[in-house]
C-alpha cells in the first residue's frame, strides 16, 4: 500500500499528510508562532522536502508563523530564521515527489540512526541525560540527540555527497518498513557512516532546544 513519509511520521496517502499539514495551519490565527513542539517539529520534517531546502533553511530555523494568503482565502507558512531574516514557502511545494536530494538525505537519516541510539545509550549508562547547552535534565524515553556543537547534520551530508560525485552518484533501493530508503551500495553506506562519526559533534539538548537549532 503506497505511503507517505515526513521524517519519521507515515501517512497512508500524499492526501492524508496535506491535511495532517492543513490542520496545523488552521489551529492557528494569522501572525501567530507555531508553538506546540510537536507542530514545530512536523515542519520542520517538511521543509526538508522543499525543493529548495536549503535556501529557504538558510542558517537555521527559530520558528513558524502562519503568513497572510498570497493569493485565495487560506493563510500559509513563514519562516523566521535564527539571524531573525524571514521567507515564506507553500507546504505544496513540499508535498510534490521528493527530489533525490531529499531522498538521499532521508537515507543517510537512517543509515546514521545507529550512531545516534549508541550516543545516548552512552549517555545514560554515564548518568549524563542533561542539556549540553543549559544543563536541563532530560527525559530518558525522549532523546534529542543534536549536533547543534559542530557542523549541522545537512552540512556533513553535502561534504559526503560531493567526495562521490554529486547527490546522484548516490543510488537508493526502495524504501524499506522503517519508511526510508537506503543505500544500494552497502560499501558506500559504511562510508558514510564512517564519515558522519568522523565530523558529527554529538549532544543532548531538550526538545525545545533542538527543535530551534539545525539538525
Amino acid at each position: 500500500m503506497p505511503k507517505f513519509s515526513i521524517g519519521p511520521r507515515t501517512w497512508p496517502t500524499k492526501g492524508a499528510a496535506g491535511d495532517a499539514i492543513r490542520t496545523i495551519r488552521d489551529a492557528y490565527n494569522v501572525g501567530d508562532t507555531v508553538d506546540k513542539p510537536e507542530d514545530h517539529a512536523l515542519l520542520c520534517d517538511l521543509i526538508e522536502l522543499h525543493p529548495d531546502a536549503p535556501e529557504k533553511i538558510g542558517c537555521g530555523i527559530d520558528s513558524f508563523v502562519i503568513d497572510r494568503p498570497m493569493r485565495g482565502r487560506h493563510s500559509g507558512f513563514k519562516i523566521v530564521r535564527t539571524d531573525g531574516t524571514e521567507i515564506d514557502f507553500s507546504y505544496l511545494s513540499c508535498l510534490s515527489p521528493p527530489n533525490h536530494r531529499s531522498q538521499v538525505l532521508a537515507a543517510m537519516r537512517g543509515e546514521t540512526a545507529g550512531t545516534t541510539t549508541a550516543y545516548f545509550a552512552m549517555r545514560a549508562a554515564t548518568n549524563t541525560l542533561t542539556s549540553d547547552l543549559s544543563g536541563t535534565p532530560l527525559n530518558a524515553n525522549d532523546p534529542h540527540v543534536s549536533h547543534y556543537q559542530g557542523p549541522p547534520f545537512v552540512d556533513i551530508a553535502t561534504q559526503f555527497a560531493t567526495t562521490t560525485g554529486g547527490w546522484d552518484q548516490i543510488e537508493l533501493n526502495s524504501s524499506t518498513t522503517a519508511g526510508y530508503a537506503k543505500f544500494k551500495d552497502r560499501a558506500l553506506a559504511q562510508q558514510w557512516v564512517e564519515h558522519h562519526k568522523a565530523n558529527a559533534v554529538l549532544g543532548l539538548l531538550t526538545a525545545q532546544e533542538n527543535l530551534r537549532r539545525p539538525h
